[in-house]
């Protein structure tokens, strides 16, 4: 979480009221287990994107143990909305398969494999893409994943800027991802108009296809 905004944040967390167990449960999960989800404001503001969206099609690229599909499933059920999920990890990829049958979500189809070759075989458009995987990956993740993004349809990029690391001082071992992720950032700004970056979470990149 960016550290200058994490008294917001915290302020804005404690006024959400979660009451879906399955949810909760996986939020008790990811925080023992220190399985990165998305935080609790970005995936309120990301149930807000796809209702506002009115989604029909969404991709994610990132499924972990299924926290934030469900989230989106949930939310985009009530009009037929259907989610595609890639998970390169088989435990992770197996533990959001039974999240998502706890949460008795159907609209979900779970795909076990390495996002930058299952992007590839996939047919149609997305309306939603969500991206929240390797963050080493990012540009190509959005690359492969832009060409099916509808017209008017939305990218939410997460984690962009990796708890803060791109602008203050970072751990050797992180060198190569901040600098591919600068390198992405610069590249969205220079070649994609309608990029905005959001300092909120560990920041999140929004990117609206062409009209």
């Amino acid at each position: 979480m960016l550290e200058e905004l994490r008294e917001a944040n915290s302020y804005i967390t404690s006024k959400i009221k979660e009451t879906d167990s399955v949810i909760l449960e996986m939020e008790k999960f990811a925080q023992e287990q220190n399985v990165p989800i998305v935080t609790k404001e970005v995936a309120e503001y990301l149930k807000f994107m796809v209702k506002m969206n009115k989604s029909k099609n969404i991709l994610e690229i990132g499924t972990a143990i299924g926290y934030s599909g469900t989230i989106m499933a949930k939310a985009v059920e009530e009009y037929g909305g259907h989610l595609t999920t890639i998970e390169i990890d088989e435990e992770r990829f197996n533990q959001a398969k039974e999240n998502f049958a706890k949460a008795k979500v159907d609209n979900v189809t779970l795909i076990l494999g390495d996002g930058l070759e299952e992007i590839k075989k996939l047919q149609g458009e997305f309306d939603f893409i969500f991206i929240d995987a390797a963050k080493g990956k990012y540009k190509e993740f959005f690359e492969d994943s832009y060409k099916l993004l509808s017209k008017d349809g939305i990218i939410f990029i997460d984690n962009i800027m990796f708890r803060g690391y791109l602008y203050k001082e970072y751990p050797k071992r992180f060198k190569t991802i901040v600098r591919k992720l600068n390198e992405f950032i610069d590249y969205l700004y220079e070649n994609y108009p309608g990029f905005t970056l959001l300092p909120f979470g560990d920041g999140i990149g929004l990117l609206q296809g062409k009209k």
